[in-house]
C-alpha cells in the first residue's frame, strides 16, 4: 500500500507541475532553435552511448548553441567534446550514487532553484535523453523551454510538448538518435561512440605499455567492477577465467577504480603475474590503455563501453541488464554479449536480486569456460588479422 501511495502522490505532483507551469512555456518556438538544453542525468557509460547523438546533433545545428546538464559524476565523459559549447553541473536526485537519502522536499527544492537558474538563460528546446527522467522534463518545462522533447514514458509525458513512442527495450543511443530526428527533422545516420583521450594520458599509457609488455605480447584487459552489486560476477570464476587465458605471450591486466582495489587484490592473489591498476588510472589514462588491448572482458559498465569507444574486441557479461537496451554500440563481430539468458533476466534490479539470490544467480549462471571459449574465438581472429596486417 505504500508503494502504491508513493506513486500516487508523485503522479500527482506530476499533473500540478504540469498545470502551473504550462503557461510559463508559452513562448514561441524558434526555428531552427538556436539554444539547445541536452539533460542527461546518469553516468560515464550512459553518457559515451549517448556522443553518437550529439555528434548528430551538431551536424544538423553547426549554428546553435549547445549546452549539456550532467551530473558531476559523469562531466568528465562529455567535457572535451567539440560538439557541445557549454558543460553544466547539477546533483540530479536520486542518481548520486554516493549521497545519503535526502530529506523527502531536498528534490523538489532543488528543481525549483535549478529550473529558474536555467529560465534565465532563454533556451529554445530541450532534449531529455533519459526516457523516464520526469524530474529532468519538469525541469525543462519549469524553465519556461517552449520545446521539450523526450518519451511518452507516462510520468514523462504530461510534461512534454512532444513525446515519442516509448518502448523500454530500445537501445538508449538508438533513442538518443531518435531524439536529434525529432528536434531537427533529419534522420541521423548511425556513428561510434566517441571518447578522446588526452596528449598526457597517452604518453602515459605508452610508458607503462613499454615498462611491462613486451613487443610481442598480447594485453588481455579484465575489468570486473561496476556501480550495481548484482551485476558483478564472482571472483572465483574470474581466477577460473584467468587461469585459463594464461597463455605464452599474454599478459593480463587487472583494472579498477580505487574502491575496487580490494576485489582487485583478491584475484591476483591467486595469479601472480596478473598485473593490476587502480590507484594511478583516470578515465582518460584507462581509455588509453584499452586502445591498446586486444580483448576486453567484464561486466556492464562504464570502462566497458570506453573499450568499445577505443575499437578494442570486448566481451560484455549481462545479468540483470538489458543488452537490448545497455549493450555495446558497435561491431557485434568485435563486441560480444555473454548472458546466461534466465526468464528472470533482465530485471533491471542492481541493488540486490529480486528473487534473493546471492550471489544473483543471473551472473552466477554463467560459467568460466563459456566466457573462456568465446575469448579464445576472439583472441584467434585477432592474430589472423594481425598476421594480415
Amino acid at each position: 500500500m505504500k508503494q502504491v501511495r508513493c506513486c500516487f502522490d508523485r503522479r500527482a505532483i506530476i499533473a500540478a507541475i504540469a498545470a502551473v507551469a504550462r503557461p510559463l512555456a508559452r513562448r514561441a518556438p524558434v526555428d531552427p532553435p538556436q539554444r539547445v538544453l541536452i539533460i542527461k542525468p546518469d553516468h560515464l557509460g550512459d553518457l559515451l552511448l549517448a556522443t553518437p547523438a550529439l555528434a548528430a546533433l551538431r551536424a544538423a545545428l553547426p549554428a546553435a548553441r549547445l549546452t549539456a546538464l550532467v551530473g558531476p559524476w559523469a562531466a568528465p565523459m562529455w567535457q572535451r567534446l567539440p560538439e557541445l559549447d557549454a558543460l553544466e553541473t547539477l546533483p540530479f536526485p536520486a542518481f548520486d550514487r554516493a549521497a545519503s537519502k535526502p530529506p523527502p522536499f531536498a528534490p523538489y527544492t532543488l528543481l525549483l532553484r535549478a529550473a529558474w537558474r536555467l529560465r534565465r538563460q532563454r533556451y529554445d528546446a530541450a532534449l531529455i535523453l533519459r526516457d523516464d527522467h520526469w524530474w529532468g522534463a519538469a525541469l525543462a518545462l519549469l524553465a519556461g523551454i517552449p520545446r521539450r522533447i523526450g518519451f511518452a514514458h507516462p510520468l514523462c509525458q504530461p510534461l512534454l510538448s512532444e513525446a515519442l513512442p516509448y518502448d523500454p527495450r530500445q537501445h538508449v543511443t538508438q533513442q538518443a538518435l531518435a531524439l536529434v530526428a525529432a528536434l531537427t527533422g533529419m534522420p541521423p545516420a548511425p556513428a561510434p561512440l566517441r571518447f578522446s583521450p588526452t596528449p598526457a594520458a597517452q604518453e602515459w599509457a605508452a610508458t607503462w605499455l613499454r615498462q611491462h609488455i613486451a613487443p610481442d605480447e598480447q594485453l588481455l584487459i579484465i575489468h570486473p567492477g561496476t556501480g550495481g552489486p548484482t551485476k558483478h560476477w564472482l571472483l572465483d570464476y574470474w581466477i577460473a577465467l584467468i587461469q585459463g587465458l594464461r597463455k605464452p605471450r599474454r599478459r593480463i591486466l587487472l583494472t579498477g577504480s580505487p574502491a575496487e582495489s580490494a576485489a582487485l587484490a583478491v584475484i591476483a592473489a591467486a595469479q601472480p603475474d596478473v598485473l593490476t591498476l587502480s590507484a594511478e588510472l583516470t578515465i582518460d589514462r584507462l581509455a588509453a590503455l584499452l586502445g591498446h588491448a586486444a580483448l576486453v572482458i567484464g561486466v556492464d559498465s562504464g570502462p566497458l563501453h570506453i573499450a568499445v569507444s577505443q575499437g578494442a574486441p570486448t566481451i560484455h557479461l549481462f545479468g540483470p541488464s538489458d543488452p537490448l537496451r545497455f549493450g555495446p554500440w558497435g561491431d557485434p563481430k568485435r563486441q560480444r554479449v555473454i548472458s546466461a539468458g534466465l526468464p528472470c533476466s533482465p530485471c533491471g534490479v542492481f541493488a540486490a536480486c529480486p528473487r534473493a539470490t546471492d550471489p544473483p544467480e543471473c551472473m552466477a549462471a554463467i560459467q568460466p569456460e563459456q566466457v573462456l571459449a568465446v575469448a579464445e574465438t576472439m583472441l584467434l581472429h585477432w592474430r589472423q588479422s594481425a598476421q594480415i596486417q
